[in-house]
């Protein structure tokens, strides 16, 4: 039975893994029901606030006591973690969450689309039948002042007039002569008088013509924004020329507010989206999979899973396995799936979801795969919270630890090892037609890069074209000589060598090691192709490690490193093989000027484009040679 000190240094441990990015998180207890949400600017130092009680609430002992897992959602920014959260907490109603402050409602603009002149109105109300909600908003100001623009657009009564509400009352109860204007008794409200309401209480418009305008209204909210925008534009220059510069920047502020709420949050969908977005990320042996649960344009919930299944499967394999598997068990089916790339049987498979979605109107499930756009975006943060979701569960799972042990018990086994290959070393030869010859070594300890015991080698055989053969026989010959076996700076003898060119690279080895009579260590050459194993001891062919298996990921991530290192080192030798040729060739230029002069300008390309001006007032060399050393340079620009 884990303690409570025992589970604290549990999720510390893993929250080591989650990111400095905004996001939800969702604390769960152990039966793992969602007790609190939250959400951060910056995931991983809030979350560990709890952990690391530093936050001083007073619920939040309470809290941490019945933590016993956490799942995060990663967004573009916090506003869009602000309304994730909101449907999160809405989706899960997390006990936690119930007295805390920052549960806030979200603010709307809406319109009574019940009364005979609708009305339009800032709100945090429950939603209501007969009224249209436009939002959320997360930005109040910004929400105010849109309604401020809309009605500067567009006349259109506010709920909060006391004249509309008294015209409503009247209508309510059924007065037919609520609009008639008896003896001048209907008095216009303030708003009409100013051009932000259309008279209604006056009777200066009919509801034929209040409809149009609501409808416009509507539009505007909508998103439709242009076309509103050039009208207060043309407002704002038309004040400018008149020199009412304060009324021209109350209209800039409102196009300003405008623009603003047009940017919608990504968490928010700019339309009545009903779609699952299916995110998918993978390595050699797993794969994370999130998907997004969008209805009515809003994220309400999102799910994830691991398959045992990675790099070892192709795409179309792995992304219809999980389609199938998880649309078998669900009963909430979207109208749209949304991947990156399509099934191979989508037509199929579509027809199968629309059967199970049995939508009374005969709406078709269908899959898309967006190039552009929200839906592109969306899909991109599925599958960013796919790679999270992967990370999460190896981190939570010890996962790599796990792999590691597998990958090294798997390749005792299958190279008859004395022990698993507890030290690893690699090697890699890298030229051009003999020239630079290099050769790294690097070294894996316990599964893991070990950087402090790479080596590299600068081939000291003469050749005039690329010998691989000879250039492993040297390496060999110095690493495993008796004087590098007894430095300490070379680390201990390894378990196992890898040499990453087959067959031929291990006979070169087996050879070299004869010659020194070393017969205590295990070889293997790595081929290239299918990736290969060739042992002393097999004459019958290579050993082939199973494809997706923990032994045959390591190997093939020893190589990459290997090679990875081996042509760093062979590129920084040209380079500098070049650049000595150069220099040597400029009279008057030795070994301690031409030193002072690329110190004086970092680099030599920054040589190669400095001025001869520039080369002079480095004081590093006599001005007779920097005009030598300009002229020299530029013969070689030209030539390059």
């Amino acid at each position: 039975m884990e303690t409570q000190e025992e589970k604290i240094a549990r999720i510390k441990r893993e929250l080591s893994s989650v990111p400095t990015l905004p996001g939800v998180y969702l604390w769960k207890d152990a039966s793992g029901q969602v007790i609190y949400v939250g959400k951060a600017k910056q995931l991983r130092a809030r979350m560990r606030q709890y952990v690391n009680f530093q936050d001083d609430r007073a619920k939040i002992p309470l809290l941490v006591d019945a933590i016993d897992s956490f799942e995060y959602i990663v967004v573009e920014n916090e506003h869009e973690s602000l309304v994730l959260e909101k449907n999160l907490i809405n989706q899960h109603a997390p006990f936690f969450n119930a007295d805390f402050k920052d549960d806030k409602s979200y603010p709307f603009i809406a319109l009574t689309m019940g009364d005979v002149f609708p009305a339009i109105k800032y709100t945090r109300e429950k939603h209501r039948a007969d009224t249209r909600y436009f939002g959320p908003f997360t930005d109040s100001r910004a929400a105010r002042m849109m309604t401020d623009a809309v009605r500067r657009v567009v006349p259109i009564c506010s709920a909060k007039c006391a004249e509309w509400r008294r015209l409503k009352r009247k209508l309510d109860k059924g007065d037919a002569d609520a609009l008639l204007s008896a003896d001048g008794m209907l008095r216009p409200c303030f708003d009409a008088h100013v051009g932000l309401g259309p008279g209604v209480c006056c009777g200066s418009i009919d509801p034929g013509e209040y409809a149009e305008n609501v409808r416009r209204v509507a539009r505007f909210l909508d998103g439709h924004h242009d076309e509103f925008v050039d009208e207060m534009t043309a407002d704002m220059m038309e004040a400018a020329e008149e020199l009412d510069f304060e009324r021209a920047a109350r209209i800039k502020e409102r196009i300003d507010a405008v623009a603003a709420l047009s940017d919608r949050q990504h968490a928010v969908s700019s339309r009545d989206l009903n779609a699952d977005v299916i995110g998918l990320f993978r390595e050699e042996t797993i794969a994370g999979v999130h998907v997004l649960m969008i209805r009515e344009g809003r994220i309400i919930n999102s799910n994830e899973f691991i398959l045992n299944r990675g790099n070892d499967v192709p795409d179309d394999d792995l992304l219809r396995a999980f389609l199938l598997r998880y649309y078998d068990a669900t009963t909430s089916i979207p109208r749209e799936v949304i991947v990156r790339d399509q099934p191979e049987d989508a037509d199929v498979m579509a027809d199968w979801l629309t059967e199970k979605l049995a939508n009374v109107h005969g709406a078709k499930v269908r899959f898309s795969v967006p190039r552009k756009g929200e839906k592109m975006e969306l899909a991109e943060m599925a599958e960013r919270n796919a790679q999270h979701t992967l990370l999460r569960y190896k981190v939570r799972t010890n996962y790599e630890d796990k792999r590691v042990n597998d990958a090294l018990l798997q390749l005792e086994s299958a190279l008859a090892l004395d022990n698993p290959p507890h030290r690893i070393e690699c090697f890699d030869i890298s030229t051009i037609h003999g020239s630079y010859t290099v050769a790294s070594m690097v070294v894996f300890t316990n599964g893991k890069p070990d950087k402090n015991q790479y080596r590299r080698f600068k081939i000291k055989t003469p050749l005039d074209e690329a010998n691989d053969f000879l250039s492993m026989q040297e390496v060999m010959g110095r690493r495993y000589s008796d004087e590098r076996m007894a430095d300490e700076r070379f680390g201990s003898k390894p378990d196992l060598i890898i040499l990453d060119g087959g067959k031929p690279q291990l006979t070169a080895a087996m050879q070299m090691f004869e010659q020194m009579g070393r017969t205590d260590i295990a070889l293997c050459g790595l081929a290239k192709r299918d990736e290969e194993l060739f042992v002393p001891w097999q004459d019958s062919g290579p050993v082939v490690l199973p494809s997706g298996s923990a032994s045959l990921y390591l190997v093939k991530q020893v190589r990459d490193e290997a090679h990875r290192f081996a042509i760093t080192f062979h590129r920084e030798l040209r380079g500098k093989g070049m650049t000595a040729s150069i220099l040597d060739g400029v009279a008057g230029l030795g070994p301690v000027r031409k030193k002072a002069l690329l110190k004086a300008f970092k680099s030599f390309r920054n040589l190669r484009a400095a001025t001869l001006e520039d080369i002079k007032a480095a004081h590093a060399v006599p001005d007779e040679v920097a005009e030598e050393v300009y002229l020299v340079l530029q013969q070689y620009n030209d030539r390059g």
